[in-house]
């Protein structure tokens, strides 16, 4: 499995090198469990001294293509990059799609003559595939229709500074087998959690996730497991869930909310889990739908931490892949 990312020194002023200058952030698929493991140093480095990164990316440019709308992806890069002092462009293609006014390969390859990096989030995962077969820069996903790997690392950071250790705990993801399940699949191989993924039958996770997260398992004694019920709650540290109905599915919302009605995460469910167990979203929720206001409102609950870590583990991504450009990169 390739590294894209070395172990980082504990000194706070370095950051991971790339094996590869042109290295791309499409799934945790790519990352190894090292590489997984530098990021999240990057991050809590970067979290714990900001002031320390505030040149780290001087004189970059990053592009922010979203065929979809957005709070926390939007605002946490626009934010994140200014602090590491690159300069973020975004690009509404809400109207038309990456792809349409023109080829994605001279879409890409034009981008690249201008930027150091391309950030998309997209409706088909096959477009984020083609822009990084086409460009020359990294190419960095924000969201695509199986995959949401910012979001995850994100909430492995949250976990590791709740916990400590990742490979003594037990996550629980309750809802739909969908891009935000696929992450935390590969982000729990990857640290060599559990996780136990319960949905409906109907809507588990493509089969091709969990042969490549169980390959990484097999590496880090990582354990995953399937079930249709909400007894596989029982001695989780962690309870996640998500919207029932994502962006683009609204035609299946009758449907949807019929089939998992039963999955809603409340303060019964969440008794199921250890007694100190946290409840995780990665929003947005909707309340009264898959969580209560009781639970996602509750000390427990870690979904605003969730969304802050969203900018300082995308932060570590960037200087990893861009760091060589500004000499930063060891």
């Amino acid at each position: 499995m390739p590294t894209l990312f070395k172990p980082i020194s504990r000194t706070p002023a370095l950051v991971p090198a790339a094996e590869q200058l042109h290295a791309d952030l499409l799934t945790l698929g790519d990352l190894s469990p090292a590489g997984f493991a530098s990021l999240l140093d990057s991050a809590k480095a970067i979290k714990a001294s900001p002031a320390a990164w505030q040149h780290t990316l001087a004189g970059t440019q990053v592009i922010l293509l979203f065929e979809k709308p957005s709070l926390r992806t939007r605002v946490s890069l626009e934010v994140g990059l200014a602090k590491l002092g690159s300069h973020a462009i975004y690009f509404d293609h809400s109207a038309n799609r990456i792809g349409q006014r023109e080829s994605i390969k001279d879409y890409a390859h034009n981008l690249a003559q201008w930027v150091d990096c391309i950030v998309a989030r997209t409706h088909e995962h096959a477009v984020l595939d083609e822009l990084a077969a086409q460009a020359d820069i990294p190419v960095v996903n924000a969201l695509s229709d199986q995959y949401h790997p910012c979001q995850a690392l994100a909430d492995f950071l949250t976990l590791d500074e709740h916990f400590g250790r990742l490979d003594t705990r037990t996550i629980a993801y309750v809802g739909d087998g969908n891009n935000v399940c696929h992450s935390l699949i590969l982000a729990a191989a990857l640290a060599g959690s559990s996780i136990v993924v319960i949905t409906p039958e109907g809507f588990e996770p493509q089969p091709n996730v969990i042969e490549k997260a169980g390959s990484i398992a097999a590496q880090t004694g990582a354990h995953i497991t399937l079930t249709n019920t909400l007894e596989g709650i029982a001695g989780a540290d962690a309870v996640y869930t998500d919207s029932w109905v994502s962006m683009g599915q609204e035609h299946e919302n009758t449907i949807r909310q019929h089939a998992f009605a039963a999955y809603q995460i409340n303060a019964q469910v969440m008794a199921k889990a250890k007694p100190h167990a946290v409840f995780m979203h990665c929003l947005p929720a909707h309340r009264g739908l898959e969580v209560t206001d009781g639970v996602i409102d509750s000390p427990s609950s870690l979904v605003y931490t969730q969304a802050q870590n969203r900018m300082h583990t995308q932060n570590a991504v960037f200087v990893a892949l861009l760091g060589t450009k500004t000499g930063t990169m060891t």
